[in-house]
């Protein structure tokens, strides 16, 4: 016995030193709280652990992620983080899987194998998809995350303790798309403009969704828009029917033509649909030979971080000139059927989301921003802290013992707030875990989702992609008719999937069948045994940004926000986790605390540009097709 082992054993006692040894852990996530756990849990005696995760080390996570050095920039995140357990305990039996978590071979059968599940993970759809498999396998489960200085630890256990879906998570925000495309007012819309301009430009081809003014603007009267399409033709020709991918291909991706075309033309139509305007402020062409140095008082600035200077608008004319000529270059380089993927650590591609966003910004009047705020912003950036991660990753280790003695009912929901909470001043906040929800549409014995909708106005691919898969998190969405008839079945080959997109997608949920009242069967073919009842009811109208609306019970809330906290790595629920642990904290502190603030917007990868989406650090990371930018 090594004198680690023998101080373990005398501090945990034999019995629990056992249960620990012969525990076989599965650790999902290696970023910044994965690595601190990898570490206390080889320091701990665990001996068999296996760690998945789809992710490659970045430059930017060695600041915090301390299994990780320079030489493994590039490398699984996986087996690096394996490889470096074993160098300060080499008796560990660590298995490391560089996958994505909703691949096949990651079944009920592979969770089944465990005694115990820690989540480190930074997206809500891997972690909705690890908690409806714990709760198959009947395993119980670890949740954890972190945003800046807050964090959250729970334990979640089959039948006895809410599950991670028992209560909603706050939605993200939403932009309307004629906002986006017509009237910004904030940076944060310019900056979703940008990206998405970006991912118009140099990303997968598609030409149903437009960065260019929309004249079908719902604020435009029918005249107007009758008046305003005939001076739009008449201005533009042959620009007005095609889209700005189209028209940057029939120019060569040249730079400067579009330059003038996004902020001189672009906005010329927007001028000449007068409607929009009248209780707002116009605005104005891009004069290119009326900008210098001279007008922007913010030109000089001394003792500022490069990045935290603001550009003049001269400077960011001539980032955007640039980047684009750069991107034009990667781009056309790229074999036929790649694209390019906006990465916010890509110098080039930062610039030209950073260059465009404020020129937009200088069109509409809001004032510009420092490239170190609109890349926090574009990449839903919270401050990671290493001690966040640590202290959480140490929490998972407490409760872990209690799961692992068979006393659940010990276990805690532990917060982490910025500043000392209650009577106790204390800055980590155990709380009583809620029992769960029965009307929880994953674990309780009411598994029924209610959406309002227009049967005859929304697709089949709207059910599957956007409900089914991005707001319920389903993986391979099955949906059975009251008949008995598959409306949507899992494909088994790309025969199948061919058929499924071009023939079934595009039909209305009408034509099926679906009206007021009906009600059908949902399952997903990669999480075993779950199933919900659908239930349809009647839209009053049919707005296409928002085509559905899940109806909401109210008493399944019962004064909770919920409780999704990223892994402190710019997880997607960063922002939403902060607040929802100060709520968490409000409602178990003698007195009220201070307001929480945070550092960021929800502003995310814009794949419609009208809403904003997450990133999947372990899942869907990679697209066979994509080449970073």
């Amino acid at each position: 016995m090594t004198d680690r082992t023998g101080a373990a054993q005398r501090v945990l006692g034999g019995d629990l030193y056992t249960r620990i040894k012969q525990c076989k852990l599965l650790v999902v996530g290696a970023g910044g709280i994965g690595c601190e756990l990898l570490k206390n849990v080889a320091l701990a005696g665990f001996q068999d652990i296996h760690v998945i995760d789809l992710d490659t080390i970045e430059l930017t996570n060695l600041n915090r992620q301390f299994l990780f050095q320079q030489q493994h920039v590039g490398q699984s995140k996986a087996k690096v983080a394996r490889e470096s357990v074993l160098r300060f305990n080499p008796s560990l039996s660590i298995t490391a899987h560089h996958a994505n978590i909703f691949e096949d071979k990651f079944s009920l059968g592979f969770f089944e194998q465990f005694d115990l599940v820690m989540n480190a993970l930074d997206n809500l759809k891997a972690r909705n998809h690890v908690n409806r498999m714990c709760l198959a396998a009947n395993k119980p489960l670890i949740e954890s995350g972190s945003a800046g200085y807050l964090g959250q630890v729970t334990v979640i256990s089959k039948g006895k303790t809410e599950c991670y879906e028992c209560q909603p998570k706050p939605p993200p925000k939403q932009y309307p798309a004629c906002t986006i495309r017509n009237t910004p007012s904030t940076i944060v819309h310019c900056i979703v403009w940008a990206k998405f301009l970006f991912s118009h430009l140099y990303g997968e081809a598609d030409h149903e969704n437009d960065v260019a003014p929309n004249p079908d603007d719902p604020e435009l009267s029918a005249d107007a828009k009758d008046s305003n399409t005939a001076m739009d033709e008449k201005q533009d020709g042959e620009e007005k029917r095609m889209n700005t991918r189209q028209w940057a291909e029939s120019n060569d991706y040249d730079p400067q033509k579009l330059l003038e075309k996004l902020f001189v033309r672009d906005v010329i139509v927007l001028l000449s649909l007068a409607s929009l305007w009248k209780k707002r402020a116009k605005p104005r062409v891009l004069d290119l030979s009326q900008i210098n140095t001279a007008q922007d008082t913010h030109a000089k600035q001394e003792d500022v971080l490069p990045d935290q200077k603001l550009w003049t608008v001269q400077d960011c004319v001539d980032r955007f000139l640039h980047s684009a000529g750069e991107l034009k270059k990667r781009f056309q380089a790229c074999a036929p059927g790649d694209y390019l993927t906006w990465d916010k650590d890509d110098d080039v591609a930062m610039d030209f989301v950073c260059a465009a966003a404020n020129l937009r910004a200088y069109v509409f009047g809001i004032p510009l921003k420092s490239r170190f705020d609109i890349k926090s912003m574009a990449g839903n950036i919270i401050p990671a802290i290493a001690t966040t991660n640590a202290v959480v990753a140490g929490l998972i280790l407490t409760e872990a013992m209690k799961v692992l003695r068979g006393d659940i009912d010990s276990c805690k929901a532990v917060y982490l707030s910025r500043t000392a909470m209650g009577a106790g001043r204390r800055v980590v906040n155990p709380v009583p875990i809620s029992a769960p929800n029965p009307k929880c549409y994953v674990c309780g014995e009411r598994a029924q989702v209610t959406v309002r909708l227009d049967p005859s106005r929304v697709t089949v691919e709207t059910l599957a992609e956007q409900l089914l898969k991005k707001d319920l998190s389903l993986v391979a969405p099955v949906v059975v008719l009251a008949s008995g008839a598959e409306m949507i079945a899992a494909p088994e080959d790309e025969e199948e999937e061919h058929i499924l997109k071009t023939k079934v997608y595009p039909r209305t949920l009408a034509s099926f069948g679906i009206r007021d009242g009906t009600a059908c069967s949902v399952m997903d073919d990669m999480q075993a045994n779950f199933k919900l009842s659908l239930v349809f009811r009647q839209a009053d109208e049919h707005d296409p940004d928002t085509p559905y609306e899940i109806v909401a019970d109210t008493s399944t809330a019962a004064n909770n926000d919920g409780n999704g906290v990223g892994d402190g790595d710019e997880g997607d629920e960063a922002e939403r986790g902060a607040s929802s642990a100060a709520a968490e904290k409000r409602k178990h502190s003698p007195s009220p605390p201070p307001p929480t603030t945070t550092t960021t917007t929800t502003t995310q990868d814009v794949g419609d540009g009208t809403t904003t989406t997450t990133s999947d650090a372990l899942a869907d990371k990679t697209p066979a097709k994509k080449s970073k930018a």
